[in-house]
């Protein structure tokens, strides 16, 4: 690989002091790298809009937490190209990269034995009287949540067109495998090896107690409707981005036509961020 794009946390002083020397070692390497424009002014050298640098690269790599990993996976969704993840966050479940290994890690990537790991993603959609009025791309999850003051709401939810239940719940997490240790987790939802095709239905502190989460087929579809005539529901996507639901509001969700693709260094396997970051065997 030698067209090489970085995309970092905005606002963290830390990518910056990291590329001042990172980037003359990948330059000496023959890389031409594409750094995002606002890393690149702090640098003082040329940079590129987010949304330019995945025609221009092989692979992405990004210096930040999870956050910018799943902003920079869905930029990239469709384009087949690779992310790698340094994490300068708290947990890092996806930027599975050390600062300490970033030179190895980076080395491996440039000469193309990183394994290549794909994840199902979603894609979500808001019907509105008949009309599609938004679709989204998640990777993490899609959640449908009440507002702080509004009361329990009633969801109407359908697999593949066939009535399941009407949640009364403070809301809904529908999860991919990567997400189920996300929101999915805190709300009791089982954790999901991260390349298995299917999708997790958590329900949001429910009133009725026997409404447990369900996994389900990547190929089947929800349908989800909004019965309550409260205005102060959300939809939120990877808990980034989303907007407001009016009654009888459709969400959509289906497995998206593509993946995406992690560049997974190899010296961590997945138990091991398991037990480093959920603390498992830990008293």
């Amino acid at each position: 690989m030698k067209n090489i794009g970085i995309i970092c946390k905005l606002n963290r002083d830390e990518p910056r002091d990291i590329l001042r020397h990172l980037l003359p070692w990948m330059q000496q390497k023959g890389c031409q790298v594409f750094v995002d424009i606002e890393t690149a002014s702090l640098l003082g050298i040329r940079g590129y809009d987010r949304r330019e640098i995945p025609s221009r690269v092989e692979a992405v790599l990004v210096l930040g937490g999870d956050g910018t990993m799943l902003s920079v996976n869905r930029l990239v969704a469709g384009m087949g190209i690779p992310v790698m993840g340094i994490n300068l966050g708290s947990l890092g479940f996806l930027t599975e990269v050390s600062k300490e290994n970033i030179y190895s890690a980076v080395e491996k990537m440039l000469s193309e034995r990183c394994t290549v790991e794909e994840r199902l993603m979603l894609k979500a959609k808001i019907g509105r009287d008949g009309k599609i009025i938004a679709d989204y791309l998640v990777l993490n999850d899609a959640v449908i949540t009440k507002g702080a003051l509004a009361r329990i709401i009633d969801l109407e939810t359908s697999i593949d067109k066939t009535y399941v239940t009407t949640f009364k719940a403070d809301g809904l997490i529908i999860s991919t495998p990567t997400g189920s240790t996300a929101y999915s987790l805190s709300a009791g939802g089982p954790i999901l090896y991260p390349t298995l095709e299917c999708i997790v239905l958590t329900p949001i502190c429910s009133h009725t107690l026997t409404n447990r989460p369900i996994v389900l087929p990547d190929e089947m579809s929800i349908e989800v409707r909004l019965k309550s005539i409260s205005e102060d529901v959300f939809l939120t996507l990877d808990g980034q981005t989303g907007c407001s639901l009016k009654p009888d509001d459709v969400i959509e969700i289906c497995k998206a036509e593509h993946k995406a693709k992690l560049l997974v260094h190899g010296d961590r396997g997945y138990f091991d961020v398991l037990r480093t970051k959920l603390k498992w065997g830990e008293r």
